[in-house]
């Protein structure tokens, strides 16, 4: 976790980061004598985009350096920006007609200030014995809106903020600001501009630490004129526009059930404000070690174990999902391939640096007493629920949508949702190693049962195709 961490870094999708850190992964699974260690194109994504260097300081006043990082795939400054602060509410059409024309060169704050949240709890926990009980007899959760709502209102959604940007350009803004969401200096930050080639140009964009946005905020409320300068320099890179999975074997030796596979994997890209350690750094060392403790000892799978780490996952599942497309199957139209067939199970890791504490079932209620089973050596290390329940946000996803059994691990949270997930502090120092020594060891184990047994784990009646007009990835 230190190499993926500490030595490459972030790793967004299509930066040369990932790119370095996916051939030293590829490097180690060879090393450690698994076959066909590869990086494997899933298709084009585009443009990649790193930070080279940025400053943000407050000059009137009085002084202060600000918190603040830049929004991905967002350009540079062109140099450095010195200017007042402009405070908008954009939040319809008729919004953007009442500051037509009075925005050229400024620094725009795009939305109000968030109050700083007093915590009375700790920001790192574990889930208590009455949590996983509740989550052990909870029933699979009621209906969701209809798709075809949540698409139109994620249209709509997307719309109006393309609208705004557009806007924003066409005005000639400096530089934009937003509030994070975290407190205490934790700035969540993702995507503000399109990885996608000839996409129209965004404005610079930095979200800032709530408590430096409201102390701006409140000065401009006092009618004080707050000076900012500002240098961000950012890099496109467009070398190679073709996003790349890194995957690896250990050959079953069963006659009959080598062709079959069992599958585990976690994704190897981030986003880019800290180190992408709990998400998901975290999750591909464990599916890392899995494999190695595996190999290590000498197992002689029946079945082909095949790892993965995905690429793509933080701009909607890429990767992972031109995988399932390419080899198992089409979830909107549900024309099967071949080999969907031949998998038997995957298994997935992306939930923080947190110990497994049991796995969710993803509605497949017939592994229940496989997978309990399979908990019931490492009760004494934490690991004991099993909940019909599913997750959702990671790549199990991709497979689960074509009706093959796929799993998410419950973990601790530990500090994920508060401090870490999608953070600048989200760096090794937050990773545990005594957790993830556990999940490495249920993973393998999982994996090894799973590859072992005389049949392929049941499975959910097919998914129906998913129908109506796709949303476009996240950017």
């Amino acid at each position: 976790a230190s190499y993926l961490t500490d030595v490459y870094g972030p790793r967004l999708t299509g930066s040369p980061n990932l790119r370095a850190a996916s051939e030293w992964a590829r490097q180690k699974f060879a090393e450690w004598g698994l076959a066909n260690a590869r990086l494997e194109p899933w298709g084009t994504f585009g443009r990649g985009w790193s930070v080279e260097r940025f400053s943000v300081e407050m000059l009137e006043p009085t002084y202060m350096p600000i918190i603040a990082y830049p929004k991905a795939w967002t350009p540079g400054t062109e140099g450095t920006v010195v200017g007042s602060l402009v405070l908008v509410t954009l939040r319809s059409e008729e919004d953007l007609a009442t500051y037509k024309g009075k925005l050229k060169g400024a620094i725009v704050m795009l939305q109000p200030p968030r109050q700083a949240v007093t915590r009375f709890e700790p920001d790192a926990r574990r889930h208590s014995e009455e949590d996983l009980k509740r989550l052990a007899q909870s029933p699979e959760p009621g209906a969701r809106p209809p798709m075809e709502v949540q698409r139109e209102e994620l249209r709509a959604q997307r719309a109006l903020q393309e609208k705004i940007q557009r806007f924003l350009r066409e005005e000639g803004v400096a530089v934009v600001l937003e509030p994070s969401r975290g407190e205490h200096g934790t700035i969540f930050v993702t995507g503000g501009g399109s990885y996608r080639m000839n996409a129209e140009p965004a404005v610079p964009s930095l979200v800032v630490a709530i408590e430096h946005y409201a102390r701006i905020a409140r000065l401009l409320e006092k009618k004080i004129p707050v000076k900012l300068e500002i240098t961000i320099k950012t890099r496109f890179h467009e070398d190679d526009l073709q996003g790349y999975n890194v995957l690896a074997e250990i050959p079953g030796v069963d006659p009959k059930l080598k062709d079959e596979i069992v599958m585990l994997g976690a994704h190897l890209d981030s986003w880019h404000a800290g180190t992408g350690a709990t998400d998901n750094a975290a999750g591909s060392a464990v599916v890392m070690e899995a494999v190695r403790i595996l190999k290590a000892i000498g197992v002689q799978p029946r079945r082909t174990i095949r790892v993965a780490l995905w690429t793509g996952e933080e701009q909607g599942l890429l990767g992972s999902r031109a995988y399932v497309e390419k080899y198992f199957g089409n979830p909107r139209t549900m024309e099967l391939k071949p080999d969907h067939a031949k998998i038997s199970a995957y298994f997935n890791l992306d939930n923080g640096t947190g110990r497994i504490r049991g796995i969710y079932l993803q509605g497949n209620d017939a592994v229940r007493p496989i997978f309990e089973a399979w908990l019931r050596p490492f009760h004494d290390l934490g690991a004991t629920t099993v909940t019909i329940r599913g997750t959702g946000g990671t790549d199990h996803l991709a497979f689960d949508a074509v009706g093959i059994p796929a799993f998410q691990f419950i973990q601790d949270p530990i500090d994920y949702s508060t401090r870490t997930h999608h953070t600048n502090m989200d760096v090794y120092d937050r990773l545990l190693p005594g957790d993830l020594m556990q999940a490495a060891v249920i993973m393998a184990s999982f994996v090894y049962h799973a590859a072992m047994r005389d049949e392929k784990l049941p499975r959910k009646p097919l998914p129906r195709p998913q129908s109506g007009p796709q949303i476009p990835p996240q950017e």
